[in-house]
Formats: C-alpha cells, structure tokens, sequence
C-alpha cells in the first residue's frame, strides 16, 4: 500500500498546483480514481470544476476530451458515428469524445435524456455499442461529469438510474481568502494547467487500482457497512434508499481511501468519511421530508450518528 501511497500523493500534490486549497475534493477524486467509479460535480460556476478534470488527466497522463452538453448534443456526438468511406466502399467508425481516458461532461443536465443515456453504457461497463459493434474503452476510464445546482432552466434532472452509476458525488465550494489570494498569485501571469506535467501514467494507475482491491475490510466492519446501507432503505424520511450497487461503491471507495492513508486495512472512520459523498445522491427523500428542509446528506449524517461504531482487531496490527 505504501507504493499506492505515494502514487496518489504525487497526484494529489500536482493538482493542488492548479486547484488551491480544495485537498478534500482533490483526494476523494483520486479515490473515485482508484475505485474505477465515475465523479459528479455538483458546483456553482467558477469554482474550478473543469480545472480539477484537467489536472487529473495531465498528472496522470491519460487522454482528455470534454464535451459541452447542450439540448442539441445527439448521443453520435458522445459515442461516435459509422460513416461511409467511398474509397473502400464500406462504413469506418469514427470514435466520438467518450474514448478519452478521462471524459469531462460539462453540464450534463442541460443534454436531452437520451444523450444522457448514452454514457450510461460507457460508465458501467467501459464500452460502447455503436450500429450493432461494440468497442471498448481504453482504461483507466473515467467520467467527470458536471452541474449547476442553482439555475435549473432548460435542463433535464438526471434520472436514479444515471445518478446511482456515479461513485460520488463532490463539490468544491468557494475558496477561503487566503486560498483566493494565492489563486490570483498563481494566474497573474499565466495559468498553472498550461506548465503542469505529467506524475504518473496510465499503467501506474492501473497497478495501483489492482492493488487496492486487496485492502482488507474485516467482518466488523464489513458488517458496520451492510448496516449503514440497509439503514437508508428503512429510514422513514426516504422513498429509495441505498442499492446493492451503493454498497459495492462504498466497499470500493473504502479500499482506496485507506490505500491512500498507507494503510492494507479499512476503519470505521474511512466509512464515516466516505458516507455523505458516496451514498447521499442516491438516496431519495420522501415529500414531507423535504418540505421539512430536511437533505439526504443529514440523514446519512444521522444515521452515522445512531449506529454504533465497531472496534476492528485490524487496528492493533
């Protein structure tokens, strides 16, 4: 673990060249990395989202495409189009942006539905079926998707089913002043993105997300997730808690938050950490609840607060 360690700390330093003060977000991306998961960024605009996608895919040395969803973009402009050379008589396929290692999906609640849907395949099962061929994705593979949660005009909510393929979901927030005062330092000048290199490469990664799926989650704590799960799904202030797929996502995560700490075991504490982002979007409250105000995210946290917390044998190794 501690060859992972480094890994994502070399990565984790180099974005923080670009994105200041936001090591919260950076590392639980590096996690959603590692776990092979998808990220939402659910942020106002300005904040650094598309930055953050861009430093991940230079310091790790994967390719990059961005799309800008808009109500035009056709599911052919995501996935690509067969198109008919004359020369050889016989249709080419021409690979769309989701062939990047790293896809950045600007705004993807201002695309249609069926654009939406597009990704969905390329998400879950890293591949694409275009005219009846499938082709796969080149890995690592991973979606950075973006929205804004306050200007809802002229956009198409992400439906559960797309929802509950992203691993988290994150927001960077606005910076502190010192933050913004280093920031206007760094772009005086010039943008930090355009001299950032490369730490690592697609095989590191690679390695790095075997690797972290031997982490080690005992019984204990194996059972201490299960219950926070299967909490959501009996909460009386939620019409849809967690699904089998949140579990595996929050197992996954888990391994790569305590790769990351150097550890070959996961605590307590690296579930508790990972709750909120990993579980909340998936979760949907009933009417009452929100006319109560009342968010997924404080549910989770209540329910964090009520389950009793196991003391694994793993810690005194």
């Amino acid at each position: 673990m501690a060859d992972v360690a480094a890994v994502a700390m070399k990565i984790i330093n180099n974005v923080e060249k670009v994105v200041v003060g936001k090591r919260g977000t950076v590392v639980l991306a590096v996690v959603a990395t590692l776990s092979e998961g998808h990220i939402l960024l659910e942020d106002v605009p300005g904040v650094a989202k598309t930055m953050l996608a861009r430093a991940l895919a230079t310091s790790m040395g994967c390719t990059f495409k961005r799309i800008q969803c808009t109500p035009d973009l056709l599911p052919s402009d995501v996935t690509g189009v067969s198109i008919f050379n004359q020369k050889q008589g016989d249709f080419e396929f021409r690979p769309g942006p989701v062939f990047a290692q790293i896809l950045l999906a600007d705004e993807i609640n201002r695309a249609t539905p069926r654009t939406q849907a597009a990704l969905l395949e390329a998400m879950a099962e890293a591949r694409v079926t275009v005219d009846g061929f499938t082709h796969g994705l080149k890995a690592p593979f991973l979606v950075l998707a973006t929205q804004n949660p306050v200007d809802h005009e002229g956009t198409f909510p992400l439906p559960e089913a797309q929802l509950d393929r992203f691993l988290v979901r994150l927001s960077i927030g606005y910076p502190g002043l010192e933050e913004e005062a280093k920031m206007l330092d760094r772009l005086q000048r010039g943008h930090p993105i355009d001299d950032l290199t490369a730490v690592s490469t697609p095989a590191e990664m690679l390695a790095c997300q075997k690797a972290t799926r031997e982490v080690m989650i005992e019984e204990k704590v194996r059972g201490y997730l299960l219950k926070l799960v299967h909490a959501t799904r009996d909460h009386p202030d939620l019409r849809l808690g967690g699904s089998p797929r949140a579990s595996l996502a929050l197992f996954r995560s888990a391994q790569a938050l305590a790769a990351i700490r150097g550890r070959s075991f996961v605590l307590p504490d690296d579930l508790k950490r990972l709750a909120v982002p990993v579980l909340a979007h998936r979760l949907i409250l009933k009417p009452e609840a929100r006319l109560r105000r009342l968010t997924a995210a404080a549910v989770v946290e209540g329910i964090l607060g009520e389950l009793p917390v196991p003391v694994p044998s793993a810690t005194a190794e």
